[in-house]
């Protein structure tokens, strides 16, 4: 194929992935936000932590869809333009009319991986620090009046009663025990407000108490001030609260291959490692699958002459319809049983073989074996 009309093929075929990845992420992307936060999560700037954290996850996953359906798209145009009947007519192989849309698909299925095992590892944690955030309530501006509030395991209990504004509360309540002082606090104030720092919050206290208890005591001391401050561990300037676990999503590359060792101990372990193994390794891979599966069905089953028939529509949801069947097969399958990725590998060859021997079967035929003088010759041959 003439080096100029493989770039103009891969061109149009890339410029159509793009816009069709961008009209699959991004409703994806905004209905996970909107179900995931809540209008104060979206006060306190927790938006851009939860778009880092989920848009490369969201993105390599959509991308072998957007892949098959652009490659279905062009694919389809060419063959009702009758140009994959002029190209058969200057004497160009079956793999030559598919060598753009292939090296293209290989191209993706590289970037796939680079997004699968190293990018949405590292943003995925970022989402799952927002939603530590939202519910565990640590972010000071995502906190309603008129409600009890517990954190660090209820050890302390905070209320307030309105807020005057984003960052100053009337009517401060909180209650705090200390196990290693072996004592309760309850600490009343008139006003506070709400300072950040690298670590957390300072909330400087104004005209309030404190009421001070052994906790094998009935004995309460009462102490009044103008001015108090005191920590709460809360998000602070310096970035969200840190969390006490991982999971095998947020795991480098090398990090969970070695997780493997442990997971293999464990069915309920292995079933997770396994099903984030399949997201990684298999995802990545479908964009070669379903270009492959695109082009055989058109060329097989589509009109090359130029006609325009009702086949083409239905040969384009196949792509989004293997899709959907696959990332539901891996989700449901593989955390009941690790066994299944067999079947869902073997799948993934079917699809590639399948197209494989279509397309060979046609650049193999009796049309291959003696090209025709012009297209119009191709197309009265197969009319």
């Amino acid at each position: 194929m003439p080096r100029l009309l493989f770039l103009y093929l891969i061109k149009r075929i890339a410029l159509a992935a793009a816009v069709i990845e961008f009209a699959l992420c991004v409703p994806v992307v905004l209905s996970y936000l909107l179900g995931s936060l809540s209008a104060a999560a979206v006060r306190g700037g927790l938006v851009w932590p939860a778009l880092v954290g989920v848009a490369p996850t969201v993105a390599y996953v959509a991308l072998p869809m957007a892949v098959g359906v652009a490659t279905a798209l062009e694919f389809s145009r060419m063959a009702t333009e009758g140009m994959i009947a002029v190209l058969y007519a200057l004497r160009l192989s079956v793999w030559a009319v598919c060598r753009p849309a292939l090296a293209l698909s290989v191209f993706l299925v590289g970037a796939g991986y680079f997004l699968s095992n190293f990018v949405a590892p590292e943003s995925a944690g970022s989402m799952q620090d927002v939603l530590n955030v939202v519910r565990n309530s640590l972010n000071h501006r995502m906190l309603d009046p008129a409600r009890f509030y517990t954190f660090e395991n209820g050890v302390k209990t905070l209320y307030l009663e309105r807020w005057e504004t984003p960052d100053i509360a009337v009517n401060l309540f909180l209650r705090q025990i200390s196990v290693e002082k072996n004592q309760e606090q309850t600490i009343t104030a008139a006003r506070a407000e709400f300072r950040r720092n690298e670590a957390g919050v300072i909330v400087a206290l104004t005209k309030g108490s404190i009421q001070t208890r052994a906790l094998d005591s009935t004995e309460v001391r009462i102490t009044n001030f103008d001015q108090y401050a005191m920590a709460l561990p809360m998000q602070g300037s310096g970035g969200l609260p840190k969390r006490s676990w991982r999971g095998v999503f947020e795991l480098s590359a090398a990090e969970f291959l070695a997780q493997y060792q442990v997971a293999r101990a464990d069915h309920r372990l292995l079933a997770e490692w396994t099903t984030e193994a399949a997201m990684r390794l298999g995802v990545p891979l479908l964009s070669l699958g379903h270009a492959l599966l695109a082009i055989a069905l058109t060329l097989t089953y589509g009109n090359i002459t130029g006609r325009r028939g009702a086949g083409g529509s239905l040969l384009i949801v196949a792509i989004p319809a293997a899709h959907i069947v696959f990332l539901v097969a891996l989700q449901s399958l593989l955390r009941a049983d690790a066994r299944f990725a067999l079947l869902l590998a073997l799948l993934l060859l079917a699809e590639i073989l399948y197209s494989i021997r279509l397309i060979g079967r046609l650049n193999h035929g009796p049309a291959r074996l003696e090209p025709l003088a012009s297209s119009n010759d191709y197309a009265a041959h197969y009319a």
